[in-house]
């Protein structure tokens, strides 16, 4: 039987696809983006996960470790990351649940099941399920199982991606979903692999043939969304460049700006990990402005956060 690996479900979600939404995040993704806000995403197998500010320093998890993971240095529990072998002892002796294991496998009936819980929300509000991550297509056996299983329960499905796949597997799930949301995060190859860690060869063809350039039958409906991140992609080259080749696609999706915020950086903490945009704050209104002013100049539909913005007349360098 086929297992995925899912790190979160949240329910009721309002910012994945239209109405009430349950929210599936899958573990595993092909990139590795700076700053990406769900690092417990990237990697594809469970991980320990600490909250300090939960520890209440009883230090039970300590000899509960059989490998010898844990340790307590000057008051402060320290974890040796590479010793930790997922037992999970320290977690059932964490009464504070302090410490967890982010990573649960499912099968596709169990998961279909919770799923369907959701079900009368979903219907009322003409809400449905969304598949995040992580990336759903770097678990494509349980992404298909899970398509073919919602589309058998007739529960409408979301693809959240990156649009990193390998194009003929794309091909065959991608219309299973009855919308994506896609992200680009840069056009130019050499500066999408600094940020990233791969290239965005298959991004860019993937976008174009979800754009009607090759999907036959009844295309799921397509949102581009543009991550903005100060100093990485919100310069006026990309943007340009991003607003150009959007423009330019067979049927030119609506484009959703989200800008880069901070609430995944104590994540990176939690999972013994560097954070690698410090200091970076979110962008400017006017560098915003300037994302929706040159979307808009090329004929796009824009939004920000999902909202039509009010105003994005002033000058912007």
């Amino acid at each position: 039987m086929t297992f995925g690996t899912v790190f979160d479900i949240k329910r009721f979600a309002v910012h994945d696809g239209p109405g009430l939404r349950t929210t599936v995040f899958f573990k595993g993704c092909p990139l590795s983006c700076l700053g990406c806000h769900n690092p417990e995403g990237q990697r594809g197998g469970a991980e320990l996960l600490f909250r300090p500010d939960r520890c209440t320093r009883c230090w039970d998890c300590v000899p509960a470790c059989p490998h010898g993971a844990l340790a307590v240095e000057e008051g402060e529990l320290r974890i040796s990351w590479s010793r930790c072998e997922l037992a999970g002892a320290c977690v059932e002796a964490c009464l504070p649940g302090a410490l967890e294991v982010v990573g649960r496998r499912y099968s596709p009936e169990e998961l279909l099941d919770i799923l369907e819980e959701d079900r009368l929300f979903h219907d009322e509000s003409g809400g449905g399920v969304t598949f995040s991550g992580g990336e759903p297509f770097a678990q494509p056996e349980f992404l298909g199982a899970m398509l073919e299983g919602c589309r058998q329960r007739e529960i409408p499905v979301v693809l959240d991606t990156c649009g990193h796949a390998e194009p003929a597997l794309f091909r065959r799930l991608a219309p299973l979903a009855s919308a994506l949301l896609f992200d680009l995060k840069m056009v130019d190859e050499g500066r999408h692999e600094a940020f990233a860690g791969v290239h965005n060869r298959w991004i860019l063809e993937n976008l174009r043939w979800a754009a009607g350039g090759g999907c036959t039958g009844r295309p799921p409906s397509l949102t581009v969304r543009i991550p903005l991140i100060p100093g990485i992609n919100d310069d006026g080259e990309n943007l340009r460049a991003s607003a150009r080749l959007l423009a330019g696609l067979p049927a030119p999706p609506p484009v959703d700006i989200l800008p880069y915020h901070r609430l995944g950086v104590d994540k990176y903490q939690r999972l013994g990990r560097e954070y690698q945009l410090k200091g970076v704050p979110p962008p400017s209104d006017d560098r915003v402005d300037l994302a929706v002013r040159l979307l808009h100049e090329a004929g796009l539909r824009a939004t920000v956060r999902g909202e039509v913005p009010h105003a994005h007349d002033r000058e912007s360098s």
